[in-house]
């Protein structure tokens, strides 16, 4: 089977386009031959800043042949009384270029149909591709594309070239004006030059002749080369070492067709620093890479990526050297300034910005954080209390700063760096740092209490504020990142193991707003359900099953701390023998007692012994599983309720619930309910069932 190799060539795609593009081409390419029944091997993708590529070892010839089964009328409507073929049964052979007497009857679910059933034989591949590869290319995505020319089709950049190979063959792609060729193109300024392929497994090595590598994999792997080479011939090998960052390794991979490091130095007075204004500043503005002694310290070096060899290494650092140096004087300039004024009076000013136009200002959201990291230290965490609460005070002054002004990045580590310099306790400034944690999903979390307290206060205030005035996320949309705040939220929770009514927070929250917010209990509860479809979401990928999530969520949802453990509980019963027909039975007297939430039973009214066997059974599990329950043994409470299973299968056996008589039926109805709401303490065993 001949390979297939397809190239779009642009002016430069920004950086962080390239990998979701090469995501989305491969996910197309895939999605498509497998709809137009055309084997294929693996479609790997390449990509540069000027092109994108979809390199696939092996595409079958044609199409898989199919037999294809159309239903036509209906029998009755198909053939009249003489069992001719009817107008509407012509009709239909020949809409679909086939002869009457290729029809046959065949049974169905809704009657008997006419029915043409044809082996299909599949086209050509090189027939195929053509259209397929021009509706990829139009349906590429991204977060700004653009128009170019006369053109209607929209891009990430205008492109420049197509090249399409079937094998040897040529695939006449279109986009636009442009027709794919077999022409290619090296490197923008050391090798700009057409490249004529004879086939797709020439692709990767001509244009690496040609000072381009195409695989995004192997450019990374040379871009982290080129940091230890640079190290070496600055003559800082063993002296010094390139503090990594991989975000900024993939950035840097992204914007080069090959990488080409150097190794500059700026002065010394510019460590007086932070080192994350340092890091932070060679970052954002130049894409460079700190250097670090043995020591860890940073170093008066840095180390940048070039996408052209470097001639004369001198003339190049020194540019390099000259932009950041009007960085780092700027950030100097900032620090010293904001070192002026005391973190305090920045707190004051916090009155100029507005947290959000129903929901007040900063400084607003500032001293409800402070009341809302009281309530929950002191459940929590009392002896955090006071450094939570002068945290919370300050935590969000560093937004009145130059620095965060001009490196907004920054928001919470400068905050951190100003209060050690005021004098603040260190841990003080640490809790001011970590509220911000986890800043991703996965990120890392808070390790200290005053710090998972204030953050949690943070993120409770902004979605009880949001909720309180409307601004839940609907569908896709999320301006304020409400999804990620609650998963934070739940992270912290959990990782703290805390313990507290999410009702109870989330209430005290909305009543901190005042009449700015409507605090009513359907605003909760929205708050709630949101919460706990996150929380559901994110135990699904943790691997919990779906049924177990349902079950211990759907018992109760409060404290989160409180269903983690239950959830485990479950996991764990589950695979015992006994449990599944016991789940079985609770979904069966939920059913039944859907409509019944009394629990009040008399024993006079009982007519067989299996009553009476289930009411002691009843009573000696729900004996036996309080204490387990009080103190949080959920998996030895559930080990207490098996012993149920027998009593609720003999009651079944030889029990009639419905009885005549309206007391006894009550009674009967009240003893399921009674011992149906026994694992419900624990979880909805139904919904495991279910």
């Amino acid at each position: 089977m001949p390979d297939l190799l397809f190239e779009i060539g642009c002016e430069e795609i920004p950086a962080g386009y390239i990998k979701p593009a090469l995501e989305q081409l491969a996910a197309a390419f895939t999605g498509a031959m497998a709809e137009l029944r055309v084997a294929c091997g693996e479609a790997k993708t390449m990509g540069t800043p000027r092109r994108l590529a979809l390199l696939v070892a092996g595409v079958a010839a044609r199409q898989a042949d199919m037999r294809e089964e159309l239903l036509g009328p209906a029998k009755a409507a198909g053939l009249d009384a003489n069992g001719q073929f009817t107008k509407a049964a012509i009709g239909f052979a020949r809409s679909k270029n086939a002869e009457v007497s290729d029809l046959n009857v065949v049974a169905t679910a809704k009657g008997e149909y006419l029915q043409l059933a044809r082996q299909v034989k599949g086209e050509d591949s090189k027939r195929l591709l053509p259209e397929v590869l021009s509706k990829i290319a139009a349906g590429l995505s991204f977060p700004k594309s653009m128009r170019w020319g006369a053109g209607k089709l929209a891009f990430a950049r205008p492109i420049q070239w197509l090249l399409a190979l079937l094998g040897e063959e040529v695939l006449p792609v279109r986009f636009e004006q442009l027709v794919a060729g077999r022409l290619s193109r090296g490197h923008r300024f050391l090798a700009d030059v057409e490249l004529a392929l004879p086939s797709p497994a020439t692709y990767q090595e001509m244009l690496r002749h040609h000072f381009v590598l195409a695989d995004v994999a192997e450019r990374r792997q040379a871009v982290a080369r080129e940091l230890d080479q640079a190290i070496a011939a600055a003559g800082l090998a063993g002296k010094g070492q390139v503090v990594v960052d991989e975000d900024l390794i993939d950035l840097d991979t992204n914007l080069v067709e090959i990488p080409f490091g150097v190794c500059g130095q700026f002065d010394e007075k510019f460590l007086e620093l932070p080192p994350e204004v340092l890091i932070t500043s060679m970052r954002e503005h130049q894409k460079c890479f700190p250097v670090a002694g043995a020591d860890g310290k940073l170093l008066a070096a840095f180390v940048a990526i070039n996408n052209t060899r470097v001639r004369q290494a001198a003339v190049t650092c020194r540019g390099h050297q000259r932009v950041l140096r009007a960085r780092l004087s700027d950030a100097l300039f900032f620090y010293n300034e904001d070192r002026k004024i005391p973190l305090a009076d920045c707190r004051a000013r916090l009155s100029g910005i507005v947290f959000q136009a129903k929901l007040g200002t900063m400084l607003e959201k500032t001293t409800r954080l402070e009341k809302l990291a009281r309530v929950l230290a002191d459940k929590q965490a009392p002896a955090a209390a006071a450094t939570a609460v002068r945290a919370a005070a300050l935590c969000k002054a560093d937004l009145m700063t130059n620095m965060v002004g001009e490196f907004p990045s920054l928001q919470g580590t400068m905050g951190t760096v100003y209060a050690r310099l005021a004098g603040e306790p260190e841990a003080v400034a640490k809790a001011m740092e970590e509220h911000y944690l986890p800043r991703r999903a996965d990120g890392e979390l808070p390790a200290s209490d005053a710090g998972a307290i204030l953050g949690l206060a943070d993120r409770i205030d902004s979605l009880a504020g949001c909720f309180g005035i409307g601004q839940a996320p609907t569908g896709a949309t999320d301006p304020f990142g409400l999804r990620r705040l609650a998963v934070a939220v739940i992270h912290i929770v959990l990782d703290k193991k805390y313990r507290f009514s999410l009702r109870e927070i989330i209430e005290k929250s909305l009543a901190l707003y005042g009449d700015k917010v409507d605090a009513s209990a359907a605003t909760v509860q929205r708050l709630i359900q949101f919460v706990r479809g996150r929380f559901e979401n994110d135990m699904a990928a943790k691997g919990y099953g779906p049924g177990i999530i349902q079950a211990a969520t759907a018992a109760s949802f409060d404290d989160l701390t409180e269903v983690i453990a239950r959830l485990d509980a479950l996991t764990g019963i589950r695979q015992r023998p006994e449990f599944a027909p016991l789940a079985v039975s609770c979904k069966r007297m939920r059913n039944i007692c859907k409509d019944n939430r009394d629990t009040e039973i008399d024993a006079k009214l009982f007519d067989y012994p299996a009553e009476g066997n289930l009411y002691d059974a009843y009573l000696a599990a729900q004996a036996g599983m309080a204490p387990l329950l009080a103190a949080g043994r959920y998996a030895e409470a559930l080990l207490v309720m098996l012993n149920l299973k027998e009593p609720v299968d003999q009651f079944f056996d030889q029990v009639m619930v419905m009885a005549e008589d309206a007391a006894v039926r009550r009674n009967r109805l009240n003893l399921l309910t009674a011992t149906a709401d026994l694992a419900l303490k624990i979880g909805d065993l139904a919904k495991i069932q279910e």
